[in-house]
């Protein structure tokens, strides 16, 4: 085991720390989280400067992922079609026969992924289920990853892609929404828009956001071997290339948050980010930015899955947002 895989100091060994589901969650809730109970870790991350066993790892894990991503999306309910707004490949999802407007809502959907996976078709099918609930069209960029485009390659793409947003969108129409990787992502979006003086969104969503790439949040240590997710310092590394992680546009969390849009962030009590999506909305509060908090009970990082209760209340939760945010009513 290398030294960025050892456990950090006075940290839980993993394995056999995930506890049975609590009492009053849904039965589909608790049948996740007793199905993956004794869920093994994944193995060690690949040596750093060994790129092609790091694509290798992505290729694999986006096939794994594939079957899961198609079953949740609601294909027969919405229209797509390729773009490349910014010069950035980008997939346009529309709820069928919603018909284009002039002055329609836009949201710019940034996909999960640890900074590392979840691209090219993914993004596309990962995008559906809030794609379908939306009033106007949903753009998700397939921004470009490590290990050939280390940072900052995906940031510049999600800033092409807002920039040409707002060619054809009045800002005041524009949410910018991101899970976990996008969400870091899209909180940086806001923080380099806003410091090359563009007009910032109307709204942003982080939902399990991966905004401290230090790792240094208690949720870490607590929830390492509870959640299925895992700290990802050899990801940061890569991601990072060099840069200091602390650096604001890598680690929105330690930036300053002055002047962000309303805001709304989501997590779970099993969440590994969850003291890092907390100690966000204490930060935007104490700017002054209207934060909107909500943590779900027994909730692991992304969701149980996709088709409980509990994932469709938080999609709901997101949808209610967005709309306000846009001012669409009904």
């Amino acid at each position: 085991m290398s030294e960025s895989e050892q456990p950090r100091p006075g940290a839980p060994a993993r394995g056999g720390r995930r506890p049975p589901a609590p009492p009053g969650l849904s039965p589909e809730a608790r049948d996740y989280l007793e199905k993956n109970r004794d869920f093994p870790d994944p193995p060690p991350w690949p040596p750093l400067e060994d790129r092609a066993a790091w694509r290798e790892l992505v290729d694999t894990t986006d096939r794994d992922l594939r079957p899961l991503f198609e079953a949740l999306y609601p294909g027969e309910r919405l229209e797509h079609r390729e773009l490349e707004p910014g010069g950035v490949p980008t997939y346009e999802l529309r709820p069928r026969g919603l018909q284009p407007t002039p002055d329609e809502p836009l949201v710019l959907q940034l996909h999960g992924g640890a900074l590392l996976m979840g691209g090219g078709e993914l993004a596309r099918l990962g995008a559906g289920a809030q794609a379908v609930r939306r009033a106007g069209p949903t753009w998700a960029p397939d921004y470009r990853m490590p290990p050939d485009h280390p940072f900052p390659a995906a940031l510049d793409d999600v800033l092409a892609v807002y920039r040409a947003a707002l060619e054809e969108h009045a800002p005041g129409r524009v949410v910018v929404t991101g899970t976990s990787a996008g969400g870091n992502l899209a909180a940086a979006l806001v923080l380099r828009a806003r410091d090359e003086g563009l007009p910032l969104p109307a709204g942003l969503v982080l939902h399990t956001p991966q905004l401290d790439l230090t790792e240094s949040g208690d949720s870490f240590t607590v929830l390492d071997g509870v959640d299925l997710m895992r700290p990802v310092p050899p990801v940061v590394r890569l991601y990072a290339d060099g840069r200091d992680p602390a650096e604001p546009y890598l680690s929105p969390l330690l930036g300053d948050v002055t002047g962000f849009p309303p805001t709304l962030l989501l997590a779970g009590t099993r969440d590994l980010f969850l003291s890092t999506t907390v100690r966000m909305h204490r930060k935007l509060l104490a700017a002054g930015v209207p934060a909107e908090l909500h943590v779900f009970e027994a909730m692991p990082h992304g969701g149980f899955g996709g088709t409980t209760p509990e994932d469709e209340d938080l999609l709901a939760t997101v949808a209610a947002f967005e709309r306000r945010c846009v001012g669409v009513t009904g």
